[in-house]
This record gives C-alpha cells, structure tokens and sequence, in this order.
C-alpha cells in the first residue's frame, strides 16, 4: 500500500545457481513502525528508496570519492603521536580532484589514506596505484622506513554534500548519516554529522510515536530540525567546495579560499553536480599512466592489500556484483574505455582473459576479493553493473581502521 513496514534479511545457504543448499535457512522479515534506514554511502536498501518514492527528485545527482587505507606500524623513533598531515593533489594531474592524509596515533601506528574524486575523467587511472606513488613521496615515505603494514580496506566516500540530499523521509521511515550523505567533504568528517543526525531523527521518531501515529506516517519533523541544528549550516557553509573543483586544481583551491575564507560559505549562488560516470572519456583520447612496479616494501599490489584485509565470502553463493548485459563489458567498457573496471576497482575483482590466441576478451568477476567499495556501482561509465548485499557475514573484516 505504498508505504515501508520493515525489513527483511535476506536467505542464507543459497547455491552459486540460486537454489537452496543443504544449509539453507530463508530469511525473516522484521516489522516496524517506523524504519531508520543508516547503512553507510550508496546503501543498497537506500537506492531502492530512492527509486520507489522519488526521493531525489529536487535535488542533485549524488557524486563519490573512493578513499583507500593502509594500517602501518611504524618505527617508534618516526613516530609522532597526535600528528596530522592532510595534502592535496599529487601525485594526480591538476584536473583531477583528491588528496591524502596521514594521522599517527596509539602504540606506533600510522593511518595512511589516499582520496580519489570519481569524477575523474581519464580511464588509465589507477585510485590504488595512484595511493602506492603518493607513498613514495620524499615528506612521506621516511614514515614508514623501517615499519610494516598491517591493514588495509577501501570505501566509497558521499561527496555531494547539501545540494545532493535526497528527501530524507518517506511512508514509514527515514535516511540518517552517510546514507543521506552528511559528509563534510572539504574536512573528510562526517562521524559528528552522523550521529547529531540520529539524535535528531530519534527525537522526531519519539514524538511521532508518542502522538500515536499509525503505520505509514512520516517524521516530518526531522528534516525540519536538521535545517535548525548546525549540522546544516556546516554543510551549506561547505556546499561549494568540492564541485569547484570541476575547474581543476588550482581553479578550485581559488575558488574555495575566496568562498570559504572571504565569503564564509554564504556566496549567493550554490554550485552543481555532474554524475561521477558521465565524467569518463574515451581511452583513445587520453594519455596513458605507466605505473611503477610495487616493491613489497613500500607499496604493494592489490591481490597482496586484499589478503590483508581479511576478505572472505562463501564461494558457493550468487554472484553479488551483477551484470545488466555481460556483453557491454567488451563491447562498450572494453572498446571504448579500456576496460576501467580493472583500474578503479581497489580490490583486482574485475579483469579482462581472453584464450591462448589472444581471443575472446571476456570479463571475469572475482566476486570474493570485493571490498565492498562499491566503487564499480558508482563509475561504470553504461551503469551497467549493480552492487548487491552478499550472503551476510561475507566481506572485509578489518582490525583497528
């Protein structure tokens, strides 16, 4: 009838070609009087509600970043707890949006990201081999002389900001935290905007209870508070950073002095999106990127980042990365875009094998290397692939990030 009465898990023990297996125990449905939906950047519940009640309709398209992260322990000697380096740009071309941090923190450990925009235009662009060259930097790479890794994961980030927040609620519930993306962009922090979301959406959720509303009903208090609280103001303030940098570097580091500093983030005027996969161009048209060879010191490949990511999904499962038309990986991302999918992907899930002779490209999915980034959801330039939930209790499991 139109409105969420709850949720439901999904089966467990179901067989490579769907059917249930011995161990198969169907899921359950859980009923509620009001859905508070908080599953993280581009969640997969999320995207159904968008669909099923419009909820983008009066606003921006949503725009990502994938950020990448290494778990190190370093020599004590080059330890400096409390110390935070954030940088922009390098080792990246001046078009292309991202930047890096570095925090050191506990007993010699060092946290190590790297921050690709996914509306980067050129399809030789490796965000993994990129993070592994911003490691060698001279200021950087004296940090981990003589340390080890010992983690590492990747995510997808929600960059759009306040112009990109969907109608938060609908027939028996709502969004809060990443999900309705309350990232503060220009600061990487999105943490404290999460939780004053739940709070605020408890507090909506409890008065609407408490007046006896029935199934169905919406919270329309909550966006409301949002708007009076100072989650928004950051966020307006902070509205106009990230898609300055369509003009590049330089262009959006000017751009964001003079809004932010001069203006503090009241301009009359509020910038727009572009959807991450329309920004790709065509291989031919853009210069290709030799990237250097890991030493297994400093940087890594990706199959080696995975193992340590503790990574596992039942092998004997459908395939949660899921193909609209297997042919447009060769016929379309393969002849026009140089099969990107095996670049952008952190995790090594998608590659291109073809026979002995060289025929026969085909694309072949390594479901159980995926991160969960959900990255390839995000930048197939045809939208052709759909991150599903695999079988609960698959994925990265990682230990102090």
């Amino acid at each position: 009838n139109g409105r969420v009465m709850g949720v439901a898990t999904g089966d467990m023990g179901v067989g490579r070609d769907g059917t249930p297996g011995p161990n198969f125990t169907p899921g359950v449905e859980l009923h509620c009087r009001q859905l508070v939906v908080a599953e993280g950047c581009r969640g997969s519940l999320t995207r159904m509600l968008w669909q099923r009640f419009d909820l983008r309709r009066d606003c921006d398209v949503p725009t990502y970043g994938l950020g990448i992260k290494e778990l190190w322990e370093v020599d004590p000697a080059r330890h400096q707890p409390g110390k935070v380096v954030h940088s922009v740009g390098w080792p990246m071309d001046g078009k292309t949006y991202g930047g890096a941090f570095l925090y050191h923190f506990g007993a010699n450990l060092v946290s190590v990201g790297f921050v690709v925009g996914l509306d980067y235009a050129n399809p030789h662009l490796s965000p993994f081999e990129e993070f592994q060259r911003y490691k060698t930097h001279p200021a950087i790479r004296d940090t981990f002389q003589g340390g080890r890794r010992v983690a590492y994961g990747a995510r997808a980030l929600s960059e759009g900001g306040l112009q990109s927040i969907p109608r938060l609620t609908f027939p028996g519930g709502l969004l809060v935290g990443d999900t309705a993306g309350f990232l503060n962009v220009p600061k990487v922090k999105g943490t404290h905007t999460a939780m004053k979301s739940g709070m605020l959406a408890a507090d909506a959720v409890a008065d609407l209870l408490a007046q006896g509303a029935g199934p169905g009903a919406e919270a329309h208090a909550y966006p409301e508070a949002l708007r009076q609280s100072w989650l928004w103001d950051e966020l307006y303030r902070a509205r106009n950073i990230r898609p300055s940098f369509h003009w590049g570097l330089w262009g959006g580091l000017l751009y964001s002095a003079v809004d932010y500093l001069v203006l503090g983030g009241r301009a009359p005027w509020t910038l727009r999106h572009r959807a991450d996969h329309l920004a790709l161009a065509a291989a031919a048209d853009q210069a290709p990127i030799a990237y250097p060879k890991p030493d297994g010191v400093l940087t890594f490949d990706r199959l080696s980042s995975v193992f340590i990511s503790n990574t596992n999904h039942e092998e004997n499962q459908p395939c949660h990365l899921r193909l609209d038309d297997p042919r447009v990986a060769v016929e379309v991302n393969l002849a026009r875009y140089d099969s990107p999918e095996s670049r952008y992907c952190p995790a090594g899930v998608y590659e291109i094998v073809r026979d002995p002779d060289g025929a026969n490209p085909r694309l072949q999915i390594n479901a159980q290397n995926c991160l969960h980034c959900k990255t390839c959801d995000i930048k197939d330039p045809t939208q052709s692939i759909t991150w599903a939930v695999p079988e609960g209790g698959g994925g990265p499991n990682y230990p102090n990030m």
